[in-house]
């Protein structure tokens, strides 16, 4: 608020200093009178001149220069003050800049869907972090259960060495479940398969079944070590049986593909070639079938027929998580 009073008692110091100096005598006091009068009109004069100055956090600075100003230049120093306020105070206010700016949408990738998909890679850095609250990640841990088995047991499963010991006991027991659940499924499985006739269709249907149940243990990743190994081999057993006991048709095409991808496994490259081919000569899908095949190629050092296949996929646009892989191998 502008003070009127302040205003005229700089004036009035400051005509009195210059009276006292032209006036008086040459003398050293008669200099620092001038000196001290002329201080003080100089900073009543800054006192007065922020009041017209836009409103900021550093007043203290801005009142000293205003102050400095006066009084380092005589006369002109009160000028400048005086018109450079009254200047600034005329203008018109500038515009605050935005602090966000507005940016237009992305184009939408062809290949991204707008689903309710799952962010495993966000998932698995918050159940990692262990300055997360405990009840927090414990909650985070408990809605894996309705999160597929392959997605969640890597997730449980890295978290079995956590700093916290309700994280540990409660992964492993989740994991232990899921375990549970698909060994008493092995166990009645394997009861019906005893029980049924050799050679009869329940007999195949017991044997398809347990194929089924021991490759969950595998792509689950509920089985590591030897454990992953016998179940690779038990499933594999137990598919061939139900190869043996099937009739050849086009339903059995997703049982040669289980064949190869088990004896892939387990390191039978050319084996596996040979159930991939039977597949594929079933009716199954060649999207379905060539990423294997290029599997086993880069397993055999056959780096070619790598390129050759990747190069039959380039057409499809339904694989994106193979675009980059395809990508490579087309420049290479």
């Amino acid at each position: 608020m502008f003070q009127p009073k302040l205003a005229l008692a700089a004036l009035t110091l400051e005509a009195a200093a210059w009276a006292a100096l032209l006036l008086g005598s040459s003398s050293d006091a008669a200099l620092l009178a001038y000196l001290g009068a002329h201080a003080a009109a100089s900073f009543l004069l800054a006192r007065v001149a922020i009041v017209f100055l836009p409103a900021s956090g550093k007043r203290v600075p801005v009142l000293l220069l205003l102050a400095g100003t006066g009084f380092a230049v005589p006369i002109l120093g009160f000028v400048a003050v005086i018109l450079g306020v009254l200047m600034l105070h005329s203008l018109p206010p500038a515009k605050a800049e935005s602090l966000f700016a507005a940016l237009s949408l992305p184009e939408l990738d062809s290949r991204q869907r707008a689903g309710k998909g799952f962010r495993q890679a966000g998932m698995r850095s918050f159940i990692s972090n262990e300055r997360a609250p405990v009840a927090a990640r414990q909650r985070a841990l408990v809605a894996l259960q309705e999160v597929p088995g392959h997605i969640a047991s890597p997730l449980l499963r890295g978290v079995l060495t956590d700093a916290s010991e309700d994280i540990r006991l409660l992964a492993y027991g989740m994991l232990d479940s899921k375990e549970k659940v698909i060994n008493d499924d092995i166990h009645r499985a394997s009861q019906s398969y005893q029980t049924a006739a050799a050679g009869s269709a329940a007999r195949g249907e017991a044997a398809a079944r347990l194929a089924d149940l021991y490759w969950e243990l595998v792509y689950q990743e509920l089985a590591q070590g030897d454990l992953r190994t016998h179940a690779l081999r038990e499933s594999l057993r137990f598919t061939r049986m139900a190869l043996a006991a099937a009739a050849e048709s086009a339903d059995d095409a997703a049982l040669h593909l289980r064949h190869g991808r088990l004896l892939q496994a387990l390191s039978q490259p050319e084996e596996a070639r040979l159930a991939y081919a039977r597949a594929l000569a079933l009716g199954m899908p060649k999207t379905r079938i060539v990423p294997y095949l290029a599997e086993v190629a880069f397993a055999t050092g056959d780096y070619d027929e790598v390129r050759a296949l990747m190069g039959d996929l380039d057409n499809w646009q339904s694989l994106p998580r193979l675009q980059p892989v395809i990508a490579y191998w087309s420049r290479t």
